[in-house]
């Protein structure tokens, strides 16, 4: 699929990059390893963080299956599957579920290239938040690499709607990612809850990594029996249950649930290629519209440009030319 260059209209932007500083592409410094258990599946999976060159992108390589094509690209044209996590598929069938909180942490830190090695169908629960993963990253350490960080420019708003479900991607000044997401339900203990971030270095760490996924007691034995949740537990998610939390050590914040909607947003829209300098704006949001909606912009080339650090310095120079 091309991409369009970045066209006049960029110029109207204020992109924030004033002081001349470039951002640059970065990998882990050193490799990490963790294990643990598969939400839905219940299977048991060790995963190998390992650098990758810049460019790379992040790939999915499973180390259980014989074969030459094992690897998976991490981007929104290989996702297969959006139920409850995102699945990731190559062309030869080999796939790997759940990629949403390693993908978030992955944005959230600021890690363009990685190899992640796995030895299962599924990237591992944890404690059902990114978390684990946001921490296993910065004990590796980051390492800049030498090409500038590209991000995807939103220029034109462009919609995604699905009955009550709706998520958008609009244009903003600055070169972060803004958040706004809505969820409503009829169960007391969540109601209605609304929550705005920005997405400026550590604010994924402080705010939105620690919130747990979650599910409803009601759903567990109709989730099992179609093959879902078998690894899933009050250690690694939050269960509601008529009103009451049965986790006994309840809620981590009491608007954890739209904050861990937000985590799941930030690692589907990373599936987009690179970060992205725009507003995201949900009602309801999920695995299936994010996807919907990422794909949507990248068939849309007039709703996008690519932008690095370099290229945003030449725009605001020539912004300052033309009004001398």
């Amino acid at each position: 699929m091309s991409r369009p260059d970045p066209p006049k209209s960029l110029l109207k932007l204020e992109v924030g990059v004033l002081s001349g500083s470039v951002e640059f592409q970065q990998t882990i410094a050193r490799p990490a390893v963790c294990a643990g258990v598969g939400v839905h599946s219940g299977e048991k999976a060790r995963l190998v963080l390992k650098p990758a060159p810049a460019g790379t992108g992040v790939v999915f390589r499973r180390t259980d299956l014989a074969g030459s094509d094992t690897s998976i690209p991490a981007d929104a044209e290989h996702v297969t599957d959006t139920q409850l996590g995102t699945t990731l598929t190559n062309d030869a069938g080999v796939s790997v579920a759940v990629v949403e909180h390693l993908m978030a942490a992955l944005a959230g830190v600021g890690i363009d290239n990685l190899l992640v090695e796995i030895d299962g169908p599924e990237v591992p629960i944890m404690d059902g938040s990114s978390a684990v993963y946001c921490e296993l990253l910065l004990q590796a350490g980051l390492k800049q690499q030498s090409a500038p960080r590209r991000r995807i420019r939103i220029l034109e708003r462009i919609e995604i709607e699905d009955g009550p479900k709706r998520a958008s991607l609009s244009p903003a000044p600055d070169t972060f990612l803004t958040l706004n997401a809505r969820i409503e339900y009829d169960d007391s203990v969540i109601g209605v809850q609304e929550m705005t971030l920005q997405l400026a270095p550590g604010m994924f760490a402080r705010d939105l990594a620690f919130a747990r996924t979650y599910g409803f007691a009601r759903d567990v034995d109709m989730l099992r029996s179609m093959g879902l949740a078998r690894g899933g537990s009050l250690e690694n998610a939050v269960v509601v249950d008529n009103g009451e939390i049965m986790n006994p050590e309840g809620l981590r914040s009491e608007d954890e649930f739209v904050r861990h909607k937000m985590l799941d947003a930030v690692g589907d829209l990373m599936l987009a290629g690179a970060p992205i300098a725009g507003r995201y704006d949900a009602v309801q949001p999920g695995h299936s519209i994010n996807n919907l909606l990422v794909r949507k912009l990248l068939e849309t080339p007039s709703a996008w440009c690519w932008e690095t650090d370099v290229e945003a310095s030449a725009v605001v120079a020539a912004r300052r030319s033309a009004a001398v």
